[in-house]
């Protein structure tokens, strides 16, 4: 048996909730940008960076340079939520890359390095700033899965394994969850103004503006824009969750960019750290940032490393428009190659959907088969998962640095593999 191939230990100690590698096979040894080496050095295209973690790229050398550096000069590592230079610099660039340039106010909280416990806090806090309780979370929404971003998540296999009940969650029909001629929030207007309709007035709402789990379903900017104006009206918080839609995955640094708004709270996590190290943080506007000291706590909410390399990322890829302009150039050619797919088989009713480079590919009429296509594409030499309630909906989700021919050569295997399956 090769080394890749041997997955026994795996298989004798490795508990059952084990995902990934169920779907991909192998034993992974080394990588570099978009290029994953399995450890019989055969080489697969990498259309997954780590479900959005690595939008730079796999030991991006930028990054890389900065960490050894840091190491060897003996730079703190482990700091809870002490001062740190490392820490000092990271605020310093995000002010600088990201808050000034978007005319954004919030306080940075870091919390432990999971975007779930980043959603955690930030529901935690919402309830703290209002009094309330309830919040609301939508259709196909996915907000981790510790038990209160459980409650906010919608897919049903995540929310039965909590073995508990899940409350002080309403949940409401997403944009398009309807058709794409009803505007759902018509009944969040309605039961808000209805004293009779159940819905106890919420602490929050939290929404993805693209949902990435749920199976790349996007928001619209008039949706979004209205979302804001109800809760504001009503004191209540709006929560942007982009723990996998921000960091320039949907071209903007920001997905809610696009609709013009501003948040009260923002989760990020995945790839903000650049180098595919744990760290998260909670954006708060002043006002919502009502925590006592210590409150929110947690062991490992201080990765100094994370912020050597997320700092290093804000100044290499955000100091001008180079990258975003680079990545809308991309994704402009993954969008024309999915709808010459999608029109290629038109007794398959396709539906492509995402911005940037978080794109979706969805077979309602054959649920199935995005399935199928994965798992194909991975004996060609593609990593590619699939997402969305039925794992319909194949998804494109690339390294924001991947060249054009790497996404052409991608695309071509998912063209192959599409072919292969449907004359199997």
């Amino acid at each position: 048996m090769s080394d890749a191939a041997n997955l026994d230990v795996f298989d004798r100690r490795e508990s059952e909730v084990r995902g990934y590698v169920r779907a991909f096979p192998t034993v992974f040894d080394r990588a570099s940008g978009s290029t994953l080496v399995d450890a019989d050095g055969r080489e697969y295209l990498d259309f997954f960076a780590g479900a959005g973690v690595l939008n730079y790229g796999h030991n991006n050398p930028v990054f890389t340079r900065a960490l050894i550096e840091y190491l060897e000069r003996d730079g703190i590592i482990h700091g809870l939520d002490m001062a740190t230079s490392a820490k000092r610099a990271f605020i310093e660039a995000f002010e600088q890359y990201v808050l000034a340039p978007r005319g954004l106010d919030h306080k940075l909280q870091f919390t432990g390095p999971t975007g779930a416990n980043a959603v955690e806090a930030a529901l935690k806090v919402a309830r703290q700033a209002t009094g309330r309780s309830n919040v609301v979370a939508f259709t196909n929404a996915f907000h981790g899965l510790s038990v209160g971003a459980l409650a906010a998540t919608g897919n049903s296999t995540y929310r039965e394994a909590a073995g508990m009940p899940l409350g002080n969650v309403t949940r409401l029909p997403y944009d398009g969850y309807l058709g794409a001629d009803v505007d759902t929030l018509d009944l969040f207007e309605k039961m808000l103004g209805d004293p009779g309709s159940g819905l106890d007035l919420p602490a929050a709402v939290i929404v993805e503006a693209v949902q990435g789990e749920g199976g790349i379903n996007v928001a619209s900017v008039p949706w979004l824009q209205r979302l804001r104006a109800l809760t504001a009206e009503r004191g209540i918080l709006l929560i942007l969750d982009e723990i996998q839609s921000g960091v320039g995955r949907t071209g903007s640094f920001f997905a809610f960019e696009a609709a013009g708004i501003v948040p009260d709270i923002v989760t990020v996590s995945k790839s903000i750290s650049g180098s595919g190290l744990p760290m998260s943080l909670v954006l708060l506007r002043p006002e919502v940032d009502v925590w006592k000291p210590g409150a929110h706590t947690g062991t490992f909410r201080g990765n100094n490393l994370a912020f050597v390399s997320a700092r290093v990322a804000l100044e290499t890829y955000w100091a001008d428009a180079e990258f975003t302009d680079a990545v809308a150039a991309k994704s402009a050619l993954l969008r024309a190659e999915l709808e010459a797919i999608a029109a290629e088989y038109p007794e398959l009713g396709f539906v492509v959907r995402g911005r940037g480079l978080m794109y979706g590919l969805a077979c309602d009429a054959d649920r199935a088969l995005a399935g199928r296509i994965s798992k194909e594409a991975f004996t060609r030499g593609l990593v590619i998962e699939t997402s969305g309630a039925f794992d319909e909906v194949l998804k494109f989700l690339p390294a924001l640095t991947i060249t054009d021919d790497e996404l052409r050569r991608g695309l071509a295997i998912v063209r192959e593999s599409l072919a292969a399956v449907r004359s199997a």
